[in-house]
């Protein structure tokens, strides 16, 4: 699994304890860090990394920012990306297993670091369950392609 992982300003303390903790699992890890060379705000972070993972160059995304509200606003704006907000590990979970989301964002003035492997942990290790949720996420994507123009 290829995990591109990026934040704003608030995110920066979070961000390499995540990255770590996930190498230490074995995954695979890429951090995009595009503030560093572009002076931005969450968005243009968040979208940059979303366009990526859209693009297929990452199989899945995670961003950082204060609350993880702003940067899975502006995930879903790129089609063929699915973001949530998870401050729990239960919904991070069902994330992935009910929603089959590609982008997990996380507010850094909102959990822990500890809290924060947690809930990285549950959904990296989750996969897409299927069976009745498959109907709902056909739905989700056909909306998409309808709004978005996509085919």
């Amino acid at each position: 699994m290829r995990i591109a992982i990026d934040c704003d300003e608030a995110g920066l303390p979070l961000k390499p304890v995540l990255a770590d903790h996930l190498r230490a699992q074995g995954v695979a890890v890429t951090d995009l860090n595009y503030q560093q060379d572009h002076p931005v705000d969450y968005p243009d972070v968040g979208y940059h990394l979303a366009r990526r993972v859209a693009a297929g160059e990452f199989d899945r995304g995670i961003l950082i920012c204060g609350t993880g509200l702003g940067m899975a606003m502006i995930a879903n704006k790129v089609p063929g990306v699915w973001a949530g907000t998870c401050h729990d590990t239960f919904s991070a979970e069902r994330l992935k297993k009910s929603n089959d989301a590609n982008v997990l964002t996380l507010g850094a003035r909102v959990i822990g670091p500890e809290l924060a492997k947690t809930i990285v942990t549950a959904w990296v290790q989750s996969e897409f369950a299927g069976g009745g949720s498959t109907a709902k996420v056909q739905r989700l994507r056909e909306l998409e392609r309808t709004e978005c123009g996509r085919a």
